[in-house]
């Protein structure tokens, strides 16, 4: 039986995307991708399963992510299924249908928050001059 494994990151989020054949069972941290909420991130996990079409019907696929927030995680795990699905396939069309569709799917995004800096509250935000 073949089995791939894929990885994908998002700020903090770590996910790891398993693909083996079977049914075209979804699973997010054992739990079935139905009831995986809020739904605008359900969604968007989707992506590279609605984009590859009727071939997703023959493969299984596990999802485990951590670390980060909903969206961060979502993104995470969109990233992982899609590095997944090309690596399982073995199928350059797939791979050109991904990058035209959305680079994101296959490259990791790498930007990450501003750290604070000196006086002000946050990496822009500074104290208001009441001198003028």
């Amino acid at each position: 039986m073949k089995v791939v494994i894929a990885s994908g990151k998002r700020k903090t989020a770590v996910a790891k995307a398993v693909v083996k054949e079977g049914k075209g069972r979804f699973r997010v941290n054992h739990k079935p991708f139905e009831i995986y909420e809020p739904e605008i991130a359900r969604y968007s996990v989707l992506e590279p399963v609605y984009l590859v079409g009727d071939r997703a019907n023959s493969v299984d696929i596990d999802v485990r992510v951590r670390g980060g927030g909903v969206v961060g995680q979502a993104e995470a795990a969109r990233t992982a299924v899609a590095r997944a699905l090309v690596k399982y396939f073995d199928d350059p069309s797939v791979e050109s249908l991904f990058k035209e569709y959305d680079r994101s799917l296959l490259v990791n995004d790498v930007r990450r928050k501003l750290p604070k800096l000196p006086l002000g509250r946050g990496a822009r935000k500074r104290r208001q001059k009441s001198y003028r």
